[in-house]
């Protein structure tokens, strides 16, 4: 029989041999999409800016990042370094306590490595996005299909390196302390490793509340400036925010939901493997079993890379005239496109199906096979002697959050999609007024909290009843296997909530460059379905939070336990003064952090508009056409405005867990050792179910403004330029900041705030005197 060793190395051999597999595939995806061309000199005219405008501003942002981590990675050093009992669930098979300088050493490195991973993957998912939209917009010229397939492939490099980035980190990190501190009991190796996850989360609220800002007040002014005040078509090259609204689309919904997706599934990763370490320990588990419940996690979503590779490649749009989708060569050799006007027949909207289609048919691909191969996971990783059927209960519970996945992206897509009763309730408002709009959005948002918040009461109840079933105290570890079932497809959600900017950048490219009127409306199509998917992975990452949340939560408890040298209980009880105030102090943190979003969204608009009517009116030839606007001054103005506002609503999030902590650890020295634990227990409790509730009614109520006004755009209630438009675009500005920037951002806020409780738990517990000796005054003070 291999030994526990043994089977450690064989689990992160397989995984570490998926991820240079995915690293491949990212490299043909890369390839496949670059070879596409760019179009006539015009598009490109247009695309360069946009590329500019969006490395110029994560360039700065990251900077600013960047000097607020190194603080940060210091602060946890020096935590590590002098608290009493930063090290004590830590041990070494020989029963002494891992060395508190070590553990502060690696946690910082950790700390940085993700922080760096996490900001690298949001990177280079943009790097590719701003190339892929122009070549997206010249494949609409000939094929439908093409252009389907480069804007699903363009976002697919995004999802597949975010997710192989985070599993190769997570499990390399694990193997590098594993061999370099061996003595170190396996069990409570993952808690080592726990600062990567927290330096992703932190990279990762910057990167989506940064972008999110930008994005939004450039869209905001942009919208507001242009199709109301002066009546002028979206993305109208007269209007000068436009491409800093074109930009924006890449730092929030590329690089911000990359940074925020690669945290998600770090830091669940980590979580769940924190969980399982503890309850292997809990029934002695050895060789395989003890391997296998500590790694299962990362075998698991390597396998979901593996079946999303091959539910990206299903994606396509059915052509009903394929014979016309060949295009006319130029003769000129330098442009690959040649007389575009000249496509007979390919400006019908019929000729391909919806596009939506072929992405619901490589969604749901990748998710049967996913339900297939969690089964091959859970019997490699689980099967053991003393619960033989435990692998079988933990493979349902994989299935009850492959389940919960595809619920939430059919809910999601109920409420924010125009085929349905929500969004065409709110366009049919929109004949009545401005008011009337707001008020049907504000209602299908509200309303659409109902059902997934059935679903992840639903799925956490199932899940834990069943790992109670599976194995005793194995509740957790369910709910961690539910988890992971739910992430398992999170590389194709990825590659759908990246699809969207690309296809709403070559809609923004064709209508600047003045292509033919057919070819904008293959784009308007596409851009229709990036609204869509854009908001599924919204939904889809609101309840993966639900889980992830909880998920953490209980690892913070375990680690608590550990901290103390207790493997009882710990009670978080609502009913104590002191942990019902944490948690109001939870429930009001996502409300202010929203509003101070919200807030920022509109003091950077209010800048754009300001810019674009002082160009209108110095410059009158720009509304004539006569005169080029001047881009680069709204681009430069939203940069700096985004940046400023960003610092306040992010250092609230990341200051509140640690000085509340730290207040009631004091106020509860005598009596409660764990005070501090337990408001902070009660702080995530609520903060969670209200940032649940909050990011839901945001992200769907903005989705459905925004696509009731794509709605009366395509001809509906008057279409564009009527009254039921005017107020659609009003819906939709209030809408912009709300799924843009604080619904997305309240994602990221919630799996901080765990994260950050869990790495910096040491500080928020009085050490056990009997097993950590520390100077008298020293321990009277901690």
């Amino acid at each position: 029989m291999a030994s526990t060793e043994a089977w450690v190395w064989g689990f992160l051999a397989v995984v570490l041999l998926i991820c240079i597999g995915c690293a491949f595939y990212v490299v043909w995806l890369y390839k496949w999409v670059m070879k596409h061309p760019e179009g006539p000199d015009e598009m490109k005219a247009v695309s360069d800016p946009i590329r500019e405008g969006a490395f110029g501003f994560l360039n700065t942002q990251y900077k600013y990042v960047a000097y607020i981590s190194i603080p940060v990675a210091l602060f946890i050093l020096l935590i590590y370094g002098f608290v009493p009992g930063s090290t004590a669930g830590i041990l070494t098979k020989d029963g002494t306590t891992f060395g508190r300088w070590t553990m502060g050493i690696i946690s910082t490195i950790a700390f940085l490595l993700g922080a760096l991973c996490s900001g690298f993957s949001g990177y280079m998912g943009m790097w590719v996005s701003v190339r892929t939209n122009v070549r997206c917009a010249a494949a609409a010229i000939t094929s439908s299909n093409e252009a389907i397939k480069v804007a699903l492939r363009g976002g697919a490099f995004s999802g597949m390196l975010i997710v192989t980035l985070s599993l190769f980190g997570v499990g390399s990190m694990f193997a590098i302390v594993h061999a370099m501190f061996g003595n170190v009991k396996i069990s409570v190796m993952s808690n080592v490793i726990v600062g990567y996850g927290f330096g992703a989360s932190f990279v990762a609220l910057f990167a989506q509340l940064g972008g999110g800002i930008y994005t939004k007040a450039a869209d905001v002014g942009c919208d507001l400036v242009g199709k109301v005040n002066n009546n002028i078509p979206e993305d109208d090259p007269r209007n000068p925010a436009v491409v800093a609204d074109l930009v924006g689309d890449n730092v929030g919904d590329c690089a911000g939901r990359g940074a925020d997706l690669f945290e998600s599934t770090a830091a669940e990763n980590i979580g769940a493997m924190v969980i399982g370490g503890q309850l292997a320990e809990e029934h002695g588990f050895d060789g395989r079993a003890m391997a296998g419940y500590i790694l299962f996690p990362l075998v698991v979503r390597g396998f979901g890379l593996c079946c999303s590779m091959i539910g990206i490649l299903c994606v396509y749009s059915k052509e009903k005239h394929p014979e016309k989708k060949e295009a006319p060569k130029s003769e000129n050799p330098s442009a690959s496109f040649g007389d575009y006007a000249t496509v007979d027949g390919l400006d019908d909207e019929e000729d391909a199906e919806d596009p939506l289609f072929g992405l619901i048919r490589g969604f749901s691909i990748t998710s049967a096979c996913c339900a297939v191969l969690i089964f091959l996971a859970s019997y490699m990783c689980l099967d053991n002697k003393l619960y033989k059927s435990a692998w079988l209960w933990y493979s349902i519970c994989g299935l009850v959050g492959i389940a919960m996945s595809l619920c939430f992206v059919f809910i999601t897509q109920y409420y924010t999609d125009y085929r349905y009763r929500p969004v065409m309730s709110v366009a049919k408002a929109s004949e009545s007024g401005h008011a009337t709009n707001i008020i049907a959005g504000l209602a299908v948002g509200m309303e659409s909290t109902a059902l997934p918040v059935l679903v992840i009461v639903i799925s956490i109840v199932a899940c834990y009843k069943m790992g109670e079933h599976a194995v005793p105290n194995g509740g957790y570890f369910g709910t961690a296997c539910g988890t992971m079932g739910m992430l398992m497809v999170v590389a194709f959600v990825l590659a759908m909530d990246t699809f969207g900017p690309i296809a709403d950048n070559a809609g923004g490219i064709v209508e600047m460059s003045e292509q033919p009127e057919y070819i904008r409306r293959k784009t308007d199509r596409l851009d229709a379905v990036g609204n869509t998917t854009k908001a599924l992975t919204k939904g889809y990452a609101v309840g993966s939070a639900a889980l992830a949340t909880f998920l953490l939560f209980s690892a913070f408890l375990d680690t608590v336990k550990l901290l103390i040298g207790d493997p009882g209980h710990i009670a978080v009880d609502l009913g104590t003064p002191e942990v019902f105030s944490g948690g109001l102090i939870g429930g009001m943190l996502v409300y202010l952090f929203s509003a101070w979003a919200i807030d920022a969204v509109g003091n950077a608009a209010q800048e754009i508009i300001a810019e674009v009517n002082r160009q209108f009116t110095e410059r009158p030839g720009i509304l004539n056409g006569t005169e080029k606007p001047d881009y680069q001054g709204c681009v430069s103005i939203v940069t700096r405005s985004a940046l400023r506002e960003m610092v306040r609503p992010a250092l609230l999030v990341v200051l509140t867990p640690v000085v509340v902590g730290l207040t009631f650890r004091l106020i509860g020295i005598h009596s409660d050792p764990i005070l501090g634990a337990r408001v902070l227990g009660g702080l995530l409790m609520v903060a969670t179910i209200t940032g649940v509730l909050l990011g839901l009614f945001l992200n769907n109520g903005g989705g459905a403004w925004d696509n009731a006004k794509k709605y009366i755009e395509m001809g509906n209630y008057g279409g564009k330029g009527s009254e039921a438009h005017k107020a659609s675009v009003t819906g939709d500005t209030v809408g912009d900041p709300c799924k843009d920037t604080a619904g997305p951002s309240i994602h990221v806020l919630i799996k901080l705030l765990s994260t950050i409780t869990l790495v910096l738990a040491p500080i928020f517990v009085k050490p056990n005197a009997s097993r950590i000796p520390v100077p008298e005054v020293v321990a009277e003070l901690f």
